[in-house]
């Protein structure tokens, strides 16, 4: 029997799916669809009746104050879930590839895909549906080797998670979706001055919250507060024994003898420590430059940092194509 395909642009129309991948889940669909200028689709692959394979994608609106624009775009995160170990995964992979490409096309100027967990898987179905590799930079902390995450941290960080909890800091796992919505106004006012730094709907962590009270939830958020105000924290992500920190900022110029920034990302390392994740990624380190303020940021606390790439394809032809003949 031929390999199926199906398309699922609604929550509602999609039946229960085997898998663990956090990144091609229904939860996620469900929380993309409620957020504001995210348009999510879900392939799943299918043979004689039985899904074997799922790739989540999703289309958002990207606003660029330099240089002036909207566009949308496609993101996808990995390669998609394959629920069996009896198939040709890279044939299949194609296959959905082609879909994905043929449906996200007509809606977005460029799909890209990122945080790859094998950077050489699906290589020549990416070049056959006309994507182009960028090397990329990506940092990840190991967790499962270490009593305390602080022993692998700089000095200069060690001094500032203790000065910021003594200094009257105090961090927590948000507790109410209150907090929450505070959290995401705290945030979204830090992004707002990081013109390359995109920040969704802050529905986007609403959805997050109405699972604060679910003992199986994917994701957690943790906030810095002092003087019961709060002044950082940060959201983070779970797929099978890893963490991935998505988000996290601080009010470091008006707050900086609390550090909220160090502290938030301490305590999501902390804290997926505790819970048993062998690693913590971050999902976003900025643009593959030799010096990158973000990333020298991150990797002060003891992480890794990792060569891989991500794949892109534009929608117009002729500029994929140069684009193609430069990144060969």
């Amino acid at each position: 029997m031929p390999l199926k395909l199906t398309t699922y642009h609604a929550g509602s129309d999609i039946p229960p799916l085997p898998g663990d991948d956090t990144f091609h889940s229904t939860t996620l669909f469900r929380i993309y669809e409620a957020t504001l200028g995210y348009n999510p689709l879900l392939i799943v692959a299918s043979l004689d009746g039985q899904p074997i394979a799922r790739l989540l994608a999703v289309i958002r609106r990207s606003v660029r104050l330099f240089p002036p624009g909207i566009i949308h775009r496609c993101e996808v995160f990995g390669n998609g879930e394959f629920l069996t170990n009896s198939i040709n995964s890279e044939a299949v992979f194609k296959d959905m590839l082609q879909r994905l490409t043929e449906e996200a096309l007509r809606k977005c100027f460029l799909i890209e895909f990122r945080n790859l967990p094998d950077a050489r898987f699906g290589y020549r179905s990416f070049r056959s549906c006309g994507y182009f590799p960028i090397n990329w930079l990506r940092v990840r902390n190991s967790l499962h080797n270490a009593d305390r995450i602080e022993a692998r941290f700089s000095p200069s960080r060690i001094r500032q998670v203790k000065k910021g909890l003594k200094n009257g800091a105090e961090v927590q796992e948000a507790q109410s979706v209150d907090e929450v919505k505070a959290f995401a106004h705290m945030l979204h006012h830090v992004y707002s001055w990081k013109i390359r730094r995109h920040f969704p709907s802050r529905e986007f962590f609403y959805q997050l919250a109405r699972q604060v009270n679910d003992p199986q939830r994917q994701s957690r958020i943790f906030i810095v507060t002092y003087k019961n105000k709060i002044i950082g924290g940060s959201a983070c992500i779970y797929s099978g024994d890893n963490a991935y920190l998505w988000f996290s900022g601080g009010m470091r110029k008006t707050y900086a003898l609390q550090y909220p920034g160090v502290l938030a990302v301490w305590k999501a390392l902390d804290d997926a420590r505790q819970r048993g994740c062998r690693h913590l990624e971050f999902l976003d380190v900025g643009l593959p430059f030799r010096h990158h303020g973000y990333r020298e940021f991150v990797l002060r606390f003891g992480g890794k940092q990792i060569s891989t790439r991500r794949w892109f394809r534009f929608r117009w032809k002729w500029l994929n194509r140069v684009l193609t003949w430069i990144y060969k």
